[in-house]
């Protein structure tokens, strides 16, 4: 008896197991048509992509193209750290400057390699009292680089924490909350063109623009202040922009991961006597968590290819990294070379995405 109601569980699940099978196979038919629209519209660019950045190909050019390896990778990411020796006069003793009180140091021109291949400045900078030279063979796209990495990090870190802001007094029902929340979306609706227009006016280097006038009346400035042609003022300028426009966006994804939340927990907590601080961290923080790393990655991949406010704001004064391979593109026809840097931006959005899934824990049960 016992080996037949044995044998009869064996033939259930082995039924169960070749219907799961079945079930399997089907899903995988159902897929190939998906699979195949993204084999034509996603995998095939890309792979051209990876392709072209291993040649010397020319954009709208009949020139033949050659395949150079990676030597589009090392023109684009190859840099040198060189210390600027003090400048001696004739006598062998450092030259002070005049105005300062500090040693003068030769010019990075004078220390930075030339052969076999000619670096350009990146910055210098000091340390131990000492001062150092970065060198690039391809400056303006390491600056890129850095500018693009600084602008990722700051507007995430302001974004997530004013959004977060945001969203936890909207979450609480108060009247008007409704327009509230419709009005917080109007920075979102603009487009981006015509919001880095608006600021571009506000930063206006004459007594014509908001900023000057308003640091004028206090008596901070004389009106005059170039924000956007001044290096000092580029980045925190982009910065300030994006961050007015896309806040609202990061506050509408936290909105929604606060709403999924159930409300019974809190009141639970405050039954137990917990403080506001400690339902944040130990309820709100934690069950945002999935929403959060969803909100980053999605702000991530925005502002690591950040193209239009920097391309309407700054054209080639500072480039993001995907303005610098605009511009290699169009004004260079640098097809190669383009592909190469885009391929940089590829790898940077891959790197920030997987580090962000893991650091937060974010796994298949979420």
């Amino acid at each position: 008896m016992a080996l037949a109601t044995e044998e009869k569980a064996k033939e259930k699940k082995g039924s169960q197991s070749e219907l799961a099978k079945g079930e399997q196979r089907l899903a995988y038919w159902l897929l190939v048509p998906t699979l195949v629209i993204l084999l034509a519209i996603a995998f095939y660019p890309l792979g051209s992509v990876f392709y072209s950045s291993f040649t010397n190909d020319t954009f709208a050019s009949e020139v033949e193209t050659d395949f150079v390896g990676f030597q589009n990778y090392s023109d684009l990411l190859s840099i040198t750290f060189a210390e600027l020796p003090q400048e001696l006069d004739d006598s062998g003793q450092p030259v002070i400057d005049p105005d300062t009180g500090e040693p003068e140091y030769l010019s990075p021109v004078q220390v930075l390699p030339r052969q076999p291949r000619a670096y350009r400045e990146v910055f210098t900078f000091g340390l131990f009292g000492n001062q150092y030279v970065l060198g690039a063979t391809d400056a303006d796209f390491v600056l890129s680089i850095i500018d693009t990495l600084i602008f990722t990090v700051t507007t995430i870190i302001l974004e997530v924490i004013i959004g977060l802001g945001i969203a936890l007094v909207l979450n609480v029902p108060f009247r008007g909350r409704g327009s509230m929340r419709a009005a917080m979306l109007v920075p979102w609706a603009i487009l981006t063109a015509v919001s880095s227009r608006i600021w571009e006016w506000m930063f206006i280097d004459t007594r014509a623009g908001l900023f000057n006038i308003v640091f004028q009346n206090l008596g901070l400035t004389d009106g005059q202040t170039a924000f956007l042609a001044n290096e000092s003022f580029q980045l925190p300028a982009a910065i300030i922009i994006d961050v007015w426009k896309t806040t609202p966006f990061m506050a509408l994804l936290l909105l929604a991961g606060l709403a999924l939340i159930p409300s019974e927990l809190y009141e639970a907590a405050d039954v137990d006597g917990a403080s506001k601080w400690n339902q944040f961290t130990s309820i709100t923080l934690p069950l945002l968590r999935p929403t959060l790393a969803v909100a980053l990655v999605f702000r991530t991949l925005d502002a690591l290819r950040v193209f239009d406010l920097f391309q309407i704001v700054f054209a080639q004064s500072k480039y993001s990294m995907a303005s610098f391979a605009y511009y290699e593109l169009i004004d260079s026809q640098r097809l190669g070379y383009s592909s190469a840097a885009s391929v940089v931006i590829f790898l940077l959005i891959t790197i920030f995405a997987v580090v962000y899934i893991r650091s937060l824990g974010i796994g298949e049960d979420d």
